[in-house]
């Protein structure tokens, strides 16, 4: 067993969660024969075939050019096939560098294999460009600030994922020649692949069956943290279609699995152990945020009733260290139930600075809001503390006082996070509140 397999089994066979999971190094491992993967954000999966290399996924713009050095170390055959396991950038990015590549070497354009999805979701991109610099420079972008390295690895891409000055869709970007709608089955060089559509993360997603490696390409519908099923700043997400996803990579009884982010799992019953309690924990969510909404439960209600066990979040391959089961509760709710809360206020609410300076008023002042605030975060309240502060800052935005207070207490409750997406926001508002005070 490759090193990579080895250290995957000793970390799900024992639940052991100190070790790094979601590792950047650009080194390729051979797993077994003619099967390796480079780890990179995202991974390429490579299978060597009678005609060339089938890759799964090329990883970012800012990282091709490292995976196609890692994988010319271990092959000089062409690469005849690129999957795309799905649109996100940091699995297409790396696709110029791919074909770059194959120019340099004379060799044929390799087909670049998607779903039917995936042009529309760079055409999205193109739309909204300068929102996913921002929403990126929110969720990524205060990592350069951090010396430490968090463990899915985004710290390596910090600097480029943030960047005004590259924009956020790359200019070279390669589109998809071959699109899959359901399915398709391919045969390159003795390798037969079986593609198929699954809504999780996005709703372009392929998953791939390897029959004769009895091996599975799942691309992020096993992300080793729990599913990126409500992230706060991106389109929806599908829990429901997700869970039915794994549970028909299950019923193929694979013996390797190879994600885009995460260690490699090799062995029947220990994929299936990991496949089932990941479908187990999006089931739930489902389930009980669901239940409470025929109920006739407000938003806010379920957000505070709905929970996972602690036993399953401590699972190496569960924690809640990207995204976290509060913001999938509110992609569920948005995906059946639209996006009036039921708060009947909040249907056609005031401006929030005529909600804020009304309440400055009848407390006496912004600096009641703040001192309770810093006494509400003291004791631990952080999400009193920020709404309170929130609204000092909209009743007096120049106030430096209030942005000074607001910036200790986002950074406070920043370090009490546990997922990248809650860290990235906060943080990003207390550096905001740095620079208004640091201005004045």
């Amino acid at each position: 067993m490759s090193a990579l397999l080895d250290l995957s089994a000793r970390i799900i066979d024992s639940g052991d969660h100190t070790e790094p999971v979601n590792r950047i190094t650009q080194e390729l491992s051979e797993l077994t024969d003619d099967v390796a993967v480079v780890e990179s954000f995202s991974h390429c999966i490579a299978f060597r075939t009678g005609e060339g290399l089938v890759l799964f996924d090329a990883s970012h713009a800012a990282t091709g050019t490292q995976v196609v050095a890692a994988l010319r170390g271990w092959s000089d055959a062409p690469v005849h096939t690129l999957v795309y396991t799905h649109g996100h950038l940091d699995h297409v990015g790396g696709g110029a560098a791919v074909l770059a590549d194959a120019r340099r070497r004379g060799d044929p354009a390799p087909r670049v294999v998607a779903h039917e999805n995936v042009p529309r979701r760079f055409d999205r991109y193109a739309d909204t460009d300068g929102y996913n610099v921002l929403i990126n420079q929110r969720q990524f972008g205060w990592l350069a600030d951090k010396s430490a390295k968090p463990e899915n690895g985004a710290g390596e891409l910090s600097e480029t994922v943030g960047s005004v000055d590259r924009g956020w869709l790359p200019a070279d970007l390669v589109r998809p020649d071959t699109l899959v709608r359901q399915s398709l089955e391919l045969s390159v060089g003795g390798l037969d692949i079986e593609l198929n559509h699954a809504k999780g993360e996005t709703d372009d997603h392929l998953w791939a069956w390897l029959p004769g490696k009895r091996a599975v390409c799942t691309g992020d519908l096993l992300i080793w943290h729990f599913p990126n099923v409500g992230n706060p700043q991106k389109v929806q997400r599908y829990p429901h279609e997700w869970a039915q996803a794994l549970r028909a990579i299950l019923a193929k009884e694979p013996e390797l699995l190879l994600p885009a982010h995460g260690l490699p799992i090799a062995g029947r019953a220990r994929i299936a152990t990991v496949l089932t309690e990941v479908a187990d924990v999006l089931d739930h969510v489902v389930r009980e945020t669901v239940a409470l909404m025929n109920e006739g439960a407000p938003l806010n209600t379920i957000l505070h009733t709905v929970s996972v066990p602690e036993t399953a979040l401590a699972k190496p391959y569960l924690r809640p260290l990207y995204d976290e089961p509060e913001f999938a509760v509110r992609n569920i709710w948005r995906l059946y139930g639209g996006w009036y809360d039921g708060n009947p206020a909040r249907l056609k609410p005031p401006a929030d600075t005529a909600v804020a300076t009304e309440l400055a008023a009848l407390t006496g002042g912004v600096t009641t809001l703040v001192r309770r605030a810093e006494e509400l975060a003291s004791a631990g309240d952080f999400r009193l503390a920020c709404q309170l502060l929130e609204w000092a800052a909209d009743a007096e935005p120049a106030d430096t006082d209030v942005h000074r207070a607001r910036a200790a207490v986002y950074s406070a409750r920043s370090e009490a996070e546990t997922s990248l997406m809650a860290k990235g926001i906060f943080t990003y508002e207390a550096r905001r509140s740095e620079r208004v005070s640091a201005e004045s």
